[in-house]
């Protein structure tokens, strides 16, 4: 697993998330996990699967690629 990587995933899902106004819970609800799971994504404690970051990217309505777009800070 490249950590960097998922990090980098997994900060575009919080920023995301949070710029449609969405909870874990209710982003959990909308793709079937549990709000532990989003947690555990946002923070990178895990990783997940190409088809559960489809069905992410679709909840919050963008495309699959922009969750993998990297903007420099």
């Amino acid at each position: 697993m490249n950590k960097e990587f998922i990090e980098k995933i997994a900060k575009n899902i919080r920023k995301l998330r949070e710029e449609k106004g969405l909870t874990q819970l209710e982003l959990a609800l909308e793709i079937g996990v549990t709000p532990g799971a989003i947690g555990n994504l946002e923070i990178a404690k895990n990783d997940t699967s190409l088809s559960r970051l489809y069905d992410i990217a679709k909840a919050l309505g963008v495309e699959p690629y922009e969750l993998l777009i990297f903007k420099d800070e």
